[in-house]
């Protein structure tokens, strides 16, 4: 768990000092040299089919000796720095390819920034266009390649488009009726559903931390194009899980905070099941009929947009058979891969730099061979790291072959195993949940979210009465899992509503030695290795919430998305159960109401059960993948 980080003349001596200084400028400031050395940055307006005008900025390489492809990456986070002469000091995809030799375009999206027009968050999908009226992200991405094909001098014809998070949004946007001249696209991190995953809401529970943190800085509203952020109030301490208990009720954001001041917050609040708002803003129904080449970037430990990458995978592969559709799936939170080296998440260690492996390895083979005919095409479709192992697979499908469906069950006194329950005394497990001592989702007192929350130590978690825990023996065999994990509870509550919090622990023997980054034993580390939450109500469906009847055995049903993971011979499989995961989860009241709207006195204690007996056998269904065949 731990790592080791790893001439005599004044013109000679200028030379030297330069030199010296240039080494220990920041990556990043390094990077900026090279592209101000390299590249002539160019900024445009862009009209849109509607008239609208949206600003674009331009780096090509001053080298016009030869034709390059475009690399397009459309972002509501502003394509500053603004200016001829102020160049980014980061560059999309990666310095890979900027030292490859590619005109990269960035452009501030509809309403954003410099950008005419209305911004709309996750603007919808439009199946019918009738009109140049008739706009959405892809008319917009359609619009600006053909513009820079057309306008653009020594570009060969091929554009690529990227980006991260909501730049992947727009990449998957951007896929999606792509211009002809798209021969590639990379959406990282893309947002797919908002409401059943992604940033927003997993499974009808909502984000709180996460959502709170990022609309208190984005989609408030701009009178006029400009290069400022806005945002209207900053009321953030370092202690969030104090800040949001005192808060109280979700409503008491938006009348404290927020007062109307972002659309996007509104709507949430005003849209607790999933109706048609929701429906409206599914990407993956919409990913048919895809013409370029795909490759889709996720992070086993992504605390934003897990379902996401995931899910747009396989609704590609389902709907486009025949083209080149990759999935890349690594050890990193959000965004890591194209942020620092990847060698470590928090505590863990991976034994190597595996953005760097990404990058070099996959990502920029890609883009040379679609786009500049460079190179050989992708051999694999599945390029996915192994946790525990600490290792990088390439496969042929996703989730691998070989693979069988095993139920881990939960027994009476806190075992696990594989068999499943015998009748004995122990037919449940209890714990009283009180929305006003919510289990913090951290051991750490901070300001929101932490980027490395998956793959924490749960150990603080395990020793608190409101969360259940459940051991396997000491494995004699390595046991890898690979694939969507989905818990089915058989639970009851005295109350009307529950949320569902399931956690899968990899636990580290007693006896390692060392300890880790923040300075505690390795040995009986407890790896978050999947964790996820359902509300209650929605187990039947998300559009029709129900209430649970009191003390009555109910079933309880749901993915915690996919893993890559072996649990080494020596160690232990661990489930932890809870309902609350505060703040990264807003609190459920535990009576039936609408979320949104609740008061104070909706909030109650409750006292919920977890059944592990032959009649109720509460288990996860895993795919524990032979990796010998």
């Amino acid at each position: 768990m731990s790592t080791a980080y790893r001439f005599s003349t004044v013109r000679r001596s200028f030379i030297v000092v330069s030199l010296l200084t240039l080494l220990l400028l920041p990556v990043q400031a390094q990077d900026s040299v090279f592209v101000k050395e390299h590249y002539t940055k160019h900024e445009f307006t862009v009209t849109m089919r509607d008239g609208v005008k949206l600003f674009t900025s331009v780096y090509a390489p001053k080298d016009t000796s030869r034709d390059y492809p475009i690399i397009l990456n459309r972002t509501p986070y502003s394509v500053g720095p603004y200016g001829l002469g102020a160049t980014r000091n980061r560059m999309v995809p990666s310095m890979n390819e900027v030292r490859e030799g590619y005109i990269f375009v960035y452009q501030d999206v509809r309403g954003r920034y410099m950008s005419e027009g209305t911004f709309v968050d996750l603007r919808p999908y439009l199946p019918e266009k009738k009109s140049n009226t008739d706009i959405d992200e892809t008319t917009d991405t359609y619009d600006t390649v053909d513009w820079l094909i057309k306008s653009l001098p020594h570009n060969n014809g091929r554009v690529g488009i990227t980006g991260i998070s909501y730049p992947g949004f727009y990449s998957t946007m951007g896929t999606i009726d792509a211009h002809p001249a798209v021969k590639a696209t990379s959406p990282q991190a893309p947002i797919a559903d908002p409401f059943v995953g992604d940033d927003e809401h997993h499974n009808g529970a909502f984000f709180l931390a996460q959502n709170f943190g990022f609309y208190m800085f984005f989609g408030h509203a701009r009178p006029a194009p400009t290069t400022r952020t806005i945002y209207s109030f900053r009321p953030w301490t370092m202690d969030s899980y104090k800040f949001f208990l005192s808060m109280g009720p979700l409503s008491n954001a938006n009348e404290l905070y927020f007062k109307d001041s972002v659309a996007m917050w509104t709507r949430m609040m005003e849209h607790e099941t999933l109706d048609e708002y929701w429906k409206s803003l599914l990407v993956y129904p919409h990913l048919k009929n895809i013409k370029p080449a795909v490759m889709t970037v996720g992070g086993w430990f992504d605390q934003e947009d897990m379902l996401g990458p995931l899910k747009t995978y396989k609704e590609i592969e389902k709907n486009n058979p025949g083209i080149l559709n990759m999935l890349v799936m690594g050890p990193w939170f959000h965004g890591e891969w194209n942020g620092d080296e990847g060698e470590r998440l928090g505590d863990l260690v991976w034994g190597s730099k595996t953005s760097v492996w990404f990058q070099e390895n996959v990502q920029l083979p890609f883009f040379n061979y679609y786009l500049k005919g460079k190179g050989e095409a992708p051999k694999a479709e599945a390029v996915v790291f192994e946790t525990g192992a600490n290792v990088w697979h390439q496969l042929q499908l996703w989730p691998p072959a070989n693979t069988s469906e095993k139920n881990l069950y939960l027994h009476p006194g806190g075992g696990l195993g594989f068999e499943a329950p015998k009748d004995s005394p122990g037919k449940f497990s209890e714990y009283v949940s009180d929305p006003d001592k919510p289990v913090p989702h951290t051991r750490d007192i901070r300001s929101g979210v932490s980027r490395e929350v998956l793959g924490e130590d749960q150990r603080f978690a395990s020793r608190r009465p409101d969360v259940l825990v459940f051991q396997s023996e000491k494995l004699t065999n390595d046991v890898t899992v690979a694939g969507p994990i989905v818990a089915s509870l058989q639970v009851s509550t005295t109350g009307t509503d529950a949320d569902w919090i399931v956690k899968i622990i990899d636990v580290f023997p007693d006896d390692s030695a060392g300890v880790t980054k923040s300075g505690v034993p390795v040995g009986g580390y407890e790896m978050l290795v999947r964790g996820d939450v359902f509300r209650g109500k929605f187990r039947e469906s998300f559009s029709k919430p129900v209430p649970f009847v009191p003390k009555k055995v109910t079933p309880v049903e749901f993915e915690l998305r996919d893993v890559l993971h072996c649990f080494k011979k020596g160690h232990r499989i661990m489930v932890q159960i809870q309902s609350t995961w505060f703040p990264l989860v807003d609190r459920n009241p535990q009576t039936f109401v609408n979320i949104r709207t609740a008061k104070e006195p909706d909030f109650q204690k409750a006292t919920h059960r977890i059944y592990h007996s032959p009649q109720y056998p509460t288990h996860l269904k895993v795919l524990v993948w032979d990796k010998t065949k």
